[in-house]
């Protein structure tokens, strides 16, 4: 089929609530995708961070072959070998002692939503009724993730949604006058990924852990996007020095295959009961497979060190980049999760980018982000921000 065969389809069939670029890719290859033609791309953008180990993974493919000839779904109403292998590995890397298995990162936040809002049912205290978000926060697209997403184009069109949900500006000030003892929990994005990648102030997370401490309140942290070792860390929770109770998590764990968790301490632990909460797929035995892969990756390989190695360097380059063009204003991020706050027309950046065959894209508004594939070695860096300044070169020549 040819890409117009391939539009002409789903602009017949398919719900159209995304706005896709014209292009159809059919496979990959480390940080590499291919069309139809057999155009190479250079992926910085891995599927919006899921692709972390790129693309055809060997380990990852023969794990997936093997484990669709073995078992792939048995649902929740039986054991299975994974699930309690991979949630304590998440427990060792996360310090938080127990998971809740699901698809998506906006079913994990849902899930830690639901989880603070049973542990103060559990404990009698119907006081409890304020959930606290922060501006510029993305938390996904079901009802109580958007509720906590503070952009209204993504929720005015949906309202009413959850009651009691209060954003406030990241400052250490806004955050003290917000909690009190109303406060059921506060979420938030260690680094907020669509709100335009903005990492969170060290004393706004120092802040953040003396409120919840002084207040008793449960702290959600949002790793879906800046989590599992995109920074350079497991979780950027850690480097912040945040004391969670709850962490949502997905994209990166499974390489691509859907899988996602909720990460609790025992305090939220305690307080859930039998049928609280459930996923038919979730943790079901091919996406723990593919987690577990990838953390083996991550962890034991080297995976992680990579990233903490490389990422320092990335920065480096990154703001030599924004030395030189003056279309960028701003360099935020950590590892591989970069942000580039530009003052010229970021879809036209988008757009002169796929022309060179270089996979970026928007966010926020004014934002290129750049999630590429965990596995990225620095050469392949400096070839892809070669191709990204030939990009704003494109654009700048057209406005001239």
């Amino acid at each position: 089929m040819t890409t117009n065969d391939v539009q002409h389809l789903e602009a017949g069939h398919v719900l159209q609530t995304y706005r896709r670029a014209p292009v159809v890719f059919t496979r990959g290859q480390g940080i590499f995708i291919y069309d139809e033609d057999g155009q190479q791309y250079t992926d910085l953008i891995s599927g919006i961070g899921a692709a972390s180990l790129g693309h055809s993974h060997p380990g990852l493919v023969s794990a997936i072959a093997d484990q669709a000839r073995t078992l792939l779904h048995t649902s929740n109403l039986f054991f299975h070998p994974l699930q309690g292998q991979l949630a304590r590995q998440l427990a060792d890397m996360s310090g938080l002692s127990r998971t809740f298995f699901c698809n998506s990162g906006a079913e994990a936040v849902e899930a830690c939503l639901k989880f603070a809002k049973r542990h103060w049912h559990t404990r009698g205290d119907a006081k409890r009724t304020e959930i606290i978000a922060l501006e510029h926060s993305f938390h996904g697209r079901t009802f109580g993730a958007l509720s906590t997403t503070s952009s209204e184009a993504y929720r005015v069109p949906f309202q009413p949604l959850l009651p009691g949900v209060q954003f406030i500006p990241v400052t250490v000030d806004a955050l003290k006058t917000a909690v009190s003892s109303s406060t059921q929990a506060i979420i938030v994005e260690p680094i907020q990924g669509e709100g335009g990648i903005r990492p969170l102030p060290q004393a706004f997370a120092e802040a953040l852990n003396e409120v919840c401490a002084r207040f008793d309140v449960p702290l959600i942290a949002d790793e879906v996007q800046c989590g599992l070792g995109r920074t350079g860390k497991p979780f950027y929770y850690q480097k912040l020095g945040l004391q969670p109770d709850l962490v949502a998590i997905g994209k990166a764990l499974g390489g691509g295959v859907p899988v996602a968790a909720a990460l609790v301490n025992e305090r939220i632990a305690s307080t859930v009961s039998y049928g609280d909460h459930g996923s038919t797929y979730g943790g079901n035995l091919l996406s723990c497979r593919a987690a577990l892969v990838f953390l083996d990756e991550l962890i034991n390989k080297g995976l992680l060190d990579h990233v903490a190695t490389i990422g320092p360097q990335v920065e480096k380059r990154l703001r030599a980049l924004a030395e030189r063009r003056t279309e960028i204003v701003e360099v935020r991020g950590q590892g591989l999760m970069w942000g580039l706050e530009v003052n010229t027309d970021v879809d036209a950046i988008v757009d002169a980018a796929r022309n060179h065959r270089l996979l970026i894209n928007r966010t926020s508004g004014s934002v290129v982000r750049l999630l590429p594939p965990l596995i990225i070695t620095l050469e392949e860096i400096d070839q892809a921000l070669e191709t990204l300044e030939a990009a704003f070169t494109d654009v700048a020549n057209k406005k001239s």
